[in-house]
């Protein structure tokens, strides 16, 4: 092989890793992304855990069981 094929392929190969990386880093934003609303939606939850409490205080405190 001469040098210029060899130049070729390294900066082929260079190319490829630059490309694989670029790509990995745009995937671990994605998931951060994700993993941030998921989060938030958890948050949530947590925060509305009393409120059908308070707006039905009722419910579920008398059973009717007929054998």
């Amino acid at each position: 092989m001469d040098i210029a094929a060899l130049s070729t392929l390294k900066s082929q190969a260079q190319l490829q890793l630059d490309v694989g990386m670029s790509v990995m880093k745009k995937a671990m934003d994605t998931a951060e992304q994700n993993a941030s609303l998921v989060n938030q939606m958890l948050d949530r939850v947590d925060q509305g855990k009393n409120a059908p409490e308070a707006k039905l205080p009722g419910v579920g405190n008398n059973v009717d069981i007929h054998v």
